[in-house]
Parts: C-alpha cells; structure tokens; sequence
C-alpha cells in the first residue's frame, strides 16, 4: 500500500502515489492543470496587490499628515508578508499548498477591507494595523509561484515560475489603471477615494484564494513528496552548516532585489504628487512597473533553464543600477522617463526573483521544501519593509534621486555575493 498525500476526501479525484511514480504522462497533465489553476488565481491577486501598492504611500500621507511617514504602509504590509510568508510556509509544509495559499489570500482580503474601513472613519490605529494584515497577500502571491515548480522538472523549472507570474501582470496592470475609477466608486457610497482600490484588492485577493482552495487538488507539493528524488530537486553542494549554497545564493538575489524596488518603488508616487502628477499619471507609471515585473517573466525563465541561474541573478544587479541612474537623473515633470526608471526597477526585480527562485528549489528537498522557501520569504519580506520604512525618512532627509542612485548601487552587491557562492557550489 502506498502512502496517502491527501485527505481521505479528495481521494476519488486522484490517483494513487504509485500511478505518478509509474506513469510520467500522467504527473506531465497534474504539472499542467496546477499550473492552469495557479495561474487563474494570480490574476485576481495581480489585482490586489496593484491597487493598494498604488495609493498605499498616499493614503498613509493624507490620514497621517506628514510626507516622512509616508513609506509605512509599504514598511507595514511588507513587514505583514513577513509574518504571512513564514505562516503560509509552515501551512504549505504541513497541509499542502492549497491551504497555506488560500488562508494567505483570506488574511489579505480581510486586512484590505480592514484599510477600507479605517479610510472610512478615518481611524490611524486601525489603519495601520489592517496595513500589517493585508500584506499577508502580497507574501501569498510570492509564494504562489513556488506551487508552479513543485512538479517541474529541474530543466524547466524557471519556465515553471515565470507562467506564474506573468499571468500576475494582467491583475497588476489592470489593477492602478483603476484608481480613478474605484475612486469615484468609493465617493459614491461616502468612502475617501483612495479608499476605492483597497475595496477592488479586497474582492480580488478573495477570488484568488477561493479558486485555489476549490480547485488546487490534488495538491503539487504533497504529490511531489511521492515522486522519485531526481525528478523534483537538484542536488547542491551543503557547507559545513548544512544549508545549500543554492539556497543561499537564492536568498541574497531575492533580498537585495526586494529591499532596492520596495524603496524605490514606494517613493515614486510620492515625489510624482510633490511635482504636480494626478493620479492617473501616478497610475500609468506603477502599472508599467508592476508589468516589467512580471511581463518579462516568459523570456527570463527560458534565459534561467538555458544560460543559467547565475548570470541572470548578475543581469539583475545591473538593470537596478541603471534604473537608479535614470529614475535619478530623469526631470520631475517627465513621466515617460519615470516610467523608464520604474520599468528598469521592475525588469531587475523579474531577473532577480526568477534566478533565485530556481536557485532555491533546485537546492531544496520535497520534505522540506515549502518550510525552506517560507523561511526565505520570511527574510525577504523583512528586507522590503526595511526598504519601505527607510525609503520616506531617506528621501526626506536628502532627496528622491539619492534614494534612487543609493538603492542602485546596493544591487550591485548581488554580483559578488553569488558568483562567490557559484564557485563553492
């Protein structure tokens, strides 16, 4: 008799351990249809992550009445998907993705109506917490793409990740384009405008977490557990403290990466307010972000299977670099050379996430796999609320270009740090 990798109730839509093991076709048409369910919630929580991320900077601004305080909200929600990515991992680890990852979007959906509400009645204490709550979505929709490779093959794993997020891009530019109009919505029923694209997060973040929780089955990461070793992981060497330097690697492209776009990113709505930008400029500008986020991301996993996880981690340092440089150098009244930066910003951030992603599940276990990529997480989230918070005290104190040209030069230290760790692996 075989192991059981899923609840008694969903054994009639599955196959059996063994029927995986001895058919390929058949784990070749789960590794499809998880991907097909995946990707159809991602676009719901592309949405979600959009639209609060828009106004977030903005609406902190306006309830708090001071500029220097206006990086918190991303601080807060990236400081919540924090505390989310190491829950969600540790559910995932136990339960199976589809739990851990729709709890996550449910936690979101709750701090995004949590926003709402305090917008509202104008409560800050309420606000700030719903802040922390909500950013349970973003580390949900980070760990969404984990699921995507959990049945790849080591060869095509990149590829895996990238279909994940680049259906991430539809929500995420749809999302700021509606500002304006979730905002009149919002003025309609009495509700502050900026409080109008927290409600669309809200609804979205719930739609992704149903459509996993209802059709993720049978679960990629525990079926994954009964397949044969060298079809799901790819042995890296382990130093004397017993982590992967894959993991390792991984996890220092994704941080430097996450902690240099959080910074930039949040301040850039706020400096485009400073020099006379509406909404709608604003919106432009952070949905051709969050697009070169996750557009590119079909190109970058077929670069990671075929030219390799380390040289497109040291691509990313390098187009940080020089979104700094533009986003620096670009005059106030220009949006299309903001957009330029940002769209740098978010090519980076692409090459880094996907290069270090692969990194990571190619070093870590099915047994331990989703408690090691939650603990990742765990630290990423933790950088870009660093980023977050220090972004608005850093560019009050000097200026949006030193902010700008700083984070540039601290994504250059991906390059040293794991073409290093490239060699003792």
């Amino acid at each position: 008799m075989t192991d059981r990798f899923v609840s008694s109730e969903e054994a009639p839509q599955q196959m059996t351990s063994i029927d995986y093991v001895a058919h390929p076709e058949a784990r070749v048409a789960l590794h499809r249809r998880t991907l097909s369910v995946v990707m159809a919630s991602q676009v719901f929580s592309g949405a979600g992550l959009a639209a609060g991320v828009t106004v977030g900077a903005l609406l902190a601004e306006q309830m708090l009445g001071a500029s220097s305080l206006s990086g918190l909200p991303a601080g807060l929600f990236t400081g919540g998907s924090a505390l989310a990515a190491f829950i969600v991992g540790r559910l995932s680890q136990r339960l199976g993705r589809r739990v851990g990852l729709a709890a996550g979007y449910a936690a979101g959906a709750l701090g995004g109506a949590g926003v709402v509400a305090a917008a509202a009645l104008d409560n800050v204490v309420l606000l700030l917490i719903s802040l922390l709550v909500y950013g349970a979505g973003t580390a949900t929709n980070l760990q969404a793409r984990y699921a995507g490779a959990d049945l790849s093959a080591p060869g095509r794993r990149g590829r895996a990740v990238s279909s994940v997020l680049v259906t991430t891009t539809v929500g995420a530019v749809i999302g700021p384009n509606l500002v304006v109009a979730t905002g009149r919505a919002a003025d309609r029923f009495g509700l502050p405008a900026l409080a109008g694209p927290f409600a669309l997060a809200t609804i979205a973040y719930a739609v992704a977490g149903i459509i996993l929780f209802l059709l993720l089955r049978p679960d990629p990461l525990l079926v994954s557990r009964t397949l044969p070793a060298e079809s799901v992981t790819t042995v890296t060497t382990k130093p004397a403290h017993g982590t992967p330097s894959g993991v390792i690697a991984g996890a220092a492209t994704m941080i430097l990466t996450q902690v240099v776009m959080v910074a930039v990113m949040t301040m850039t709505p706020v400096h485009m307010q400073a020099h006379g930008h509406d909404l709608g400029a604003t919106g432009l500008v952070i949905s051709l972000h969050i697009a070169a986020m996750y557009l590119p991301s079909l190109v970058t996993g077929i670069l990671v299977d075929r030219a390799g996880r380390v040289p497109v981690a040291v691509a990313s340092g390098v187009t940080l670099l020089a979104a700094g440089l533009v986003s620096a150098t670009a005059p106030d009244d220009s949006v299309p050379l903001l957009a330029l930066a940002l769209i740098l910003l978010g090519l980076g951030w692409n090459l880094g996430l996907v290069s270090g992603t692969a990194m990571i599940t190619d070093a870590a276990p099915p047994a331990t796999r989703a408690k090691i990529q939650g603990t990742v997480d765990l630290c990423i989230a933790l950088a870009g609320a660093t980023g977050g918070i220090t972004s608005g005290l850093v560019m009050a104190a000097t200026s949006y270009a030193a902010l700008s040209i700083t984070g540039g030069v601290l994504a250059l230290g991906v390059i040293p740090f794991v073409l290093s760790r490239a060699r003792r692996a």
